[in-house]
């Protein structure tokens, strides 16, 4: 429910100035229980009337101090103190107002509670520390503290639950008094209804009261509590987490200005908000790119407190949590709650979806009076350090100045230390699991802060793809940033376009157009990639268009582009080829001195070696890849060259800079025993299904050019080598992949399909008598032989699919006799291939129709559009090879009690979930299952389907089907055995048809 600490209610007294001798006039009515530091002096008898009467006046008069006490707070940790004194005195003093109101048949004067009965009060441990621990119950050291990730009944319900407990001890103990006894039995059982009941939903709207109260003294209360979190839900836009400092600014007038180090870090955060969002280098020429503070859009989130054994990386997880607009009051509510910090806030969000943004804009807007933000990049410091030396590291860096961390705490005066730890995921990325406790590290070292009188507050920032592998900290509250809404994306082009308006106008360029981002919603739903789609239109309008460029002052700004907008992969093509091109330019000397050719060949081998880097992550399964594997996986694709040698071949160890340079790659790095170890990963995956996609086509399109032999006798082998050795460790039949795919195609010449899809059916043909490894080194993974060679079958059908749209067994596999049969048994090895997502993948991504040709059956297959459908009903024929439509005698095979056998051994889920639903029927119907009966001109069905089907669906048959369905099941009888057929009679025994009316076809 929020940290909590241990302050016994003398102590929160006494923080907010109580009068020493009315405290020790309380602790005496509590028999000396307050008196925690000698040990009690009292006498042990616990006088409640006494109690109350102390109580009240002591809490109310706090109450009624608190704004004088607060304005004389020495920084904001003494502020942050005296705001937990205050709520722990107003939760003691709202359940003895509500005694007060409690119309009971005994008067509370009369409740005299002795030393024996506090320890069944107090359930305290030790008979010496009963007193004591009745005054800490009284005192509501553990009772729940509003906390701004919960909402405000979660808080209230969960006070009246321990409000319940108090009241329920109380009352064991009044139960147990002389007076009590002597009380008639109507009488207890009202005043046990009233303790039981009335008090603790009594204490609760005292406490209301109180907290109402307080928060016009304190705006931190109004923080705490997500009371006002229906104002968030208003669609208005904020900016630059500008919301923080107008919140925190007037907490801080009393507290001191950093010095020192302290200030010039304070300086250094500061200075964030005029830098532009990105490197203007990034952009075109004459594009202006906006700076933080104009440009930031506070995100939406949501926000949880990690508990159970599910946690932040699954995305069911989050579905519990609503989406908040309220960011800033959030933020403000964190970083001043109750009581010290115990654990971090930890920040989740995808790639360019501005964790790291997040910080520099937060460190910047805190206000320096009071809070000390230091951000650490943990990417640039040393991974193997402990924090303190880590965080040093990095105001160093910051502000040119060493200092140790207590000596940076002394110079920011009172101010509250705000660590900002960012990366946390790039840690677990390149050193594994050496720092999958980091979160619980960051805890200990809040912890031990505290102790030393340094209390500080911690956030952490890392992707949801890495959540997974943490450990979390008992108390850690995760949240989550969520993609843009279209409002923001709105507020945003406005942005960027007013900013841009001039360079626009000189240019003969149109303002971004939110028609345009709206065709990309995955791309424009991330600030990062919003931005690229903006500086990628910058260059030409090229994202309103599929032409010329409009002429300046055309349509205008809400008018649709006059040309039809870009496909999907037409767009990431034109957008990745713009980067590169770009960044050579950058790179090497100007464009004028680059022929068009020359630069769109470099582009080109830029562009693969990205390939490679996708083809890393992709047959890895996983979103990044390291430095060093990557540099395996091009060493054994393309050979170690030299590290002068320039283009594709390019060995990572002096290319990796150039891959990081491209800002939809991310380079996640950290530094470990003075080497840095550095994974890539895509802002967005669909940039690496792209590339995946882009190249194994452009690999497979490269057999068109093989060349046989001017000799040869036979067919020469076509060398596929590089096509198995990317294309058999992943499918390609994710939808993302395919709709790219689709797109590639459909540009090819269809000419070239047709040749290109029988080229495949070939390789798909030698491949199975494929016995050397090409590329041995290439070792993304572990995978058996035979399953290599099933998935890059099923990706070379795949491909055939997409280039014919549909074939036939019979074109698939020309030299097998049983056409259907190849498939089954390509299938199988495919299923046994893959995992079973991505056996759902690929299964889901084709669909079959069986049919007859002059040879015999044979089987359509294509890829799957739109949802799945119910698959067509299947027909005996088919399977048992007789002629469409046959009319000769029934058939039935005995091994039915195999089939059942063989889905148990098969063992797996999808088999075993058949079975577990077919058992009934083979246990008391089996020969059933394998006695076939036909239908002239008609499918053959078995005599087991036919029954499930009069019983399961009859009654929602026409009359006359359902009558030919029961003739037919009638005729099937001769073949089972006679106690089979007696089962099946009384199953279907009865009217032959439902009433009139009483079907969803009937009547009425």
């Amino acid at each position: 429910m929020g940290v909590r600490r241990l302050l016994s209610f003398s102590d929160a007294l006494v923080l907010l100035g109580g009068d020493p001798p009315a405290v020790a006039a309380l602790d005496r009515a509590l028999g000396g229980a307050l008196n925690v530091a000698t040990g009690g002096v009292g006498d042990g008898l616990v006088r409640i009337a006494d109690a109350r009467g102390s109580v009240l006046a002591l809490g109310r008069d706090a109450v009624r101090g608190i704004g004088r006490r607060l304005g004389r707070a020495d920084g904001r940790a003494e502020r942050t103190e005296l705001l937990h004194a205050a709520h722990t005195v107003i939760v003691v003093l709202a359940w003895f107002q509500a005694l007060e109101e409690q119309d009971l048949p005994v008067r509370v004067e009369d409740l005299e509670l002795t030393r024996g009965d506090q320890l069944a009060l107090a359930g305290a441990p030790r008979a010496d520390g009963r007193g004591a621990a009745f005054a800490r119950s009284l005192a509501a050291t553990d009772a729940p503290v509003p906390a701004p990730h919960l909402p405000h009944e979660a808080v209230t319900h969960a006070l009246e639950r321990w409000y319940g407990g108090l009241s329920a001890r109380f009352l064991d103990f009044a139960e147990g008094l002389r007076v009590w006894s002597g009380l008639p039995r109507a009488a207890r059982d009202e005043a046990r209804r009233a303790i039981g009941a009335g008090l603790p939903r009594g204490a609760v709207r005292q406490y209301e009261s109180l907290y109402a109260r307080l928060a016009q003294e304190a705006p931190e209360f109004g923080f705490w509590t997500t009371q006002v979190e229906h104002r968030a839900t208003r669609a208005e836009v904020r900016r630059s987490l500008a919301g923080v400092a107008d919140l925190l600014a007037g907490l801080t007038r009393t507290a001191r200005p950093p010095t020192d180090v302290a200030a010039a870090l304070a300086r250094s955060s500061e200075a964030v908000l005029a830098r532009p969002v990105l490197d203007a280098s990034t952009g075109p020429a004459g594009i202006r790119v906006p700076t933080l503070r104009e440009m930031y859009l506070d995100p939406d989130f949501r926000v949880r407190e990690v508990a159970g054994s599910s946690g932040p990386a699954t995305e069911s997880w989050w579905e519990e949590a609503p989406v908040r607009r309220d960011l800033t009051g959030y933020l403000a509510g964190a970083l001043t709650s109750a009581g010290p910090a115990e654990a971090p806030l930890l920040v989740l969000g995808q790639p360019g979806a501005g964790k790291s943004v997040l910080t520099r804009v937060l460190a910047a807007r805190l206000p320096s009076a009071g809070f000390l933000p230091v951000r650490v990049p943990l990417r640039d410091v040393r991974a193997e350090d402990d924090l303190q030396e880590q965080i040093e590291q990095a105001v160093r860096t910051a502000t040119g100045e060493r200092t140790s961390w207590p000596e940076l705490v002394r110079a920011a005066g009172g101010a509250v230390p705000v660590l900002l730890l960012d990366g946390f995921d790039e840690l677990l990325q390149t050193t594994g699991v050496h720092h999958s406790d980091f979160l619980t590290r960051v805890a200990r070292f809040q912890q031990r802060e505290a102790e030393q009188g340094r209390p500080l507050r911690a956030v952490v920032t890392s992707r949801i793809a890495v959540a997974d592998r943490a450990r979390y900290p008992e108390g850690l509250v995760a949240l989550r940033l969520e993609p843009l809404r279209p409002e923001q994306i709105r507020r945003w082009l406005a942005l960027w376009n007013d900013a841009n308006a001039d360079g626009f106008a000189t240019r003969g360029l149109r303002p971004l157009t939110w028609q345009a981002v709206a065709r990309h919603p995955a791309l424009a739903a991330q600030p990062l990639l919003l931005t690229m789609l903006a500086l990628y239109d910058a260059a030409a309008n090229a994202l309103q268009r599929d032409g010329d460029t409009p002429p300046a002052g055309a349509p205008p700004v809400d008018a649709p582009p006059a040309d039809d907008p870009l496909d999907e992969a037409e767009l990431y093509e034109e957008l990745l080829t713009s980067f590169a091109l770009r960044e050579i330019e950058k790179a090497g000397p100007g464009p004028a001195a680059v022929p068009d050719r020359e630069a769109q060949a470099r582009a080109e081998r830029e562009l693969q070696r990205l390939s490679l880097v996708a083809f890393a992550l992709h047959n890895r399964r996983r979103q990044w890849v390291s430095a060093a594997e990557l540099d395996e996986d091009l060493a054994a694709l393309l050979g170690r060259a030299s590290a002068a040698e320039a283009g594709f071949r390019t060995p990572l160890g002096a290319a990796d800079v150039a891959l990081g340079r491209f800002f939809f790659v991310q380079r996640a790095q950290s530094v470990r025993d003075g080497h840095t170890l550095a994974t890539y990963e895509f802002l967005h995956a669909t940039f690496g299904e792209y590339l995946v996609v882009r190249l194994a086509l452009h690999v497979l399109t490269g057999l068109l050019t093989h060349r046989p032999p001017a000799l040869s006798l036979a067919e020469s082998r076509l060398d596929d080598d590089l096509a198995y050795t990317l294309l058999s460790y992943a499918p390609l039949s994710s939808r993302q992949m395919l709709r790219f795919a689709g797109s590639m195609v459909r540009r090819i010449p269809g000419g070239e399909r047709d040749r290109l899809a029988r080229l495949l059916v070939r390789v798909l043909e030698q491949h199975g008598e494929r016995t050397e490894e090409p590329h041995p080194a290439y070792r993304p993974g572990r995978l058996r032989t035979t399953a290599r060679h099933g998935v890059y079958g099923a990706n070379l059908v795949l491909v055939v699919l997409l280039l014919k749209g549909r074939v036939t067994a019979a074109e698939l596999f020309p030299s097998w006799a049983d056409r259907a049969s190849a498939w089954h048994r390509h299938v199988l090895l495919w299923r046994s291939s893959f995992d079973e997502e991505q056996w759902t993948d690929f299964a889901l991504s084709v669909e079959t129709r069986r049919t007859w040709a002059g040879y015999g059956r044979d089987l359509e297959i294509a890829l799957r559009t739109g949802a799945p459908d119910t698959p067509d009903p299947g027909d005996m024929n088919w399977l048992y090879r007789y002629p469409r439509g046959n009319d000769g005698p029934n058939w039935s095979r005995t091994y039915w009690d195999e089939l059942w056998h063989k889905l148990d051994v098969s063992g797996g889920t999808n088999d075993a979930v058949v079975r577990h639903a077919m058992d009934p029927v083979f246990a008391r119907l089996g020969p059933a299952v394998t006695t076939f009966v036909t239908s002239p001109g008609g499918p053959a069905t078995s005599v087991a389907h036919d029954v499930l089907e009069l019983l399961l669906g009859g009654a929602d048959l026409p009359p006359g089907e359902r009558d030919a369905l029961r003739a037919r099941v009638r005729r099937g009888l001769d073949g089972v055995p006679p106690e089979v057929r007696e089962r099946i009679r009384r199953l279907l025994a009865g009217p032959a048809d439902p009433p009139p009316g009483t079907g969803p076809r009937g009547g009425g």
